[in-house]
């Protein structure tokens, strides 16, 4: 099977887990359609838009940046990442993520049900 990138359903939410502004998602796999997976999506986060602090318990997400850099809030303080860099929350640990720059914020976004 293959997916179509403009045939991908896009959806946005305003203020996702406490965070500023808009979150688009594009939907890489449907929900429910991948077995252990409960997300699977291209996010985009534009300038002043946020993720807010929100935990992974029974689940790991991986966050993938594939554009732009942002701020990824964890236990241990604030760090930045940049294209290539893969941020992984699990075990009951909680994160954020914030762009703060003119260009746009892209991830893909993959939960994995424990």
């Amino acid at each position: 099977m293959i997916r179509k990138f403009n045939e991908m359903p896009i959806t946005t939410k305003e203020h996702l887990r406490g965070g500023t502004g808009s979150t688009q998602f594009r939907a890489l796999a449907e929900e429910g359609s991948v077995q252990h997976c409960r997300l699977f999506s291209e996010i985009t986060l534009e300038k002043g838009c946020s993720i807010g602090v929100h935990d992974h318990v029974n689940e790991t997400e991986y966050y993938w940046i594939t554009e732009g850099k942002g701020i990824v809030t964890e236990a241990d303080g604030e760090k930045l990442v940049t294209k290539g860099d893969l941020v992984v929350t699990g075990g009951g640990a909680s994160h954020a993520i914030r762009n703060e720059e003119k260009e746009p914020l892209k991830l893909m976004a993959l939960i994995i049900l424990d």
